[in-house]
């Protein structure tokens, strides 16, 4: 059976520079047809199949399997490698990355950075060149939170402002910090490894967002940006990216429903860092 390839080249993603952010997001649950599911499985390597049959109920089985396909059928936008010849490996840390092998036998995919986050209904992939970057999505609607949580996981700051916020709305100030905090620990490739309650996040006004990083991190808060925005009414995004000593990158986004469609996707940020 012959292998999928990448879609036209009029259906280019615009980062090919350091500049650009392109950020992708796939509502799984459109998929419906078995047939087109087959034909991404088809772009698995035979590990992530295997990985696939191990989930026990059906909807992570589909989100696995859109999300390795959506990764490997998006990359090769911005790399003419074929969306089944990608190979990935893992950092220290377990998160994802575009295997040497891949990216020294093709040069333009030396440079490329990817993240992925998904939520229930909803998968993002963030793109670019030269930089570090972090992506994560919540449900907001599907989910509900305590105080209690961000006690345990928030920083003193954090957890004295959500106080103070009316209680109608702090369920959304929770996940206004989750999602930075997720950005963030997943743009340093640390993960959890890294204390949520070592950095805090603090809203200036109303559409700003600033970040405070213990010294014990290693890390400085002037050399990240971050944005936030909700693609729908139900879901919350932040992204963390990197700074260079280039412009403020161009952030796109599309919705992209694989072998079917895409479009994009304008949607004011929400909050972002001031000098963005």
């Amino acid at each position: 059976m012959s292998a999928l390839k990448p879609m036209p080249k009029a259906h280019a993603a615009p980062a090919t520079n350091r500049q650009d952010i392109d950020v992708w997001l796939t509502y799984y649950d459109e998929i419906v047809d078995d047939r087109q599911l087959a034909r991404l499985r088809r772009l698995l390597s035979d590990e992530e199949v295997e990985q696939e049959s191990r989930f026990y109920f059906a909807d992570d089985r589909k989100r696995y399997l859109v999300t390795r396909a959506m990764v490997r059928m998006l990359l090769s936008r911005y790399a003419p490698i074929l969306p089944e010849d990608w190979a990935f490996a893992k950092n220290a840390y377990g998160r994802p990355v575009i295997a040497d092998t891949i990216a020294n036998a093709e040069a333009q995919a030396r440079g490329l950075s990817f993240n992925l986050s998904h939520t229930r209904g909803l998968i993002a992939l963030a793109v670019t060149r030269g930089r570090e970057l972090g992506v994560d999505v919540e449900n907001i609607t599907a989910r509900t939170v305590s105080l209690g949580v961000a006690e345990h996981f928030f920083s003193p700051t954090e957890v004295a402002e959500l106080s103070r916020v009316a209680p109608d709305r702090q369920h959304d100030r929770f996940f206004e910090y989750w999602t930075f905090k997720e950005s963030y620990i997943k743009a340093r490739g640390m993960g959890l490894s890294l204390p949520l309650n070592r950095f805090s996040f603090r809203f200036p006004h109303q559409n700003a967002v600033s970040i405070s990083i213990d010294p014990d991190l290693h890390d400085q808060a002037d050399r990240w940006s971050f944005w936030q925005c909700r693609p729908t009414a139900d879901y919350l995004m932040a992204i963390c990216a990197e700074r260079c000593v280039d412009d403020a990158p161009t952030i796109s986004m599309r919705k992209f429903t694989p072998l079917s469609h895409e479009m994009p996707v304008i949607t004011p940020f929400l909050r972002r860092s001031e000098a963005c």
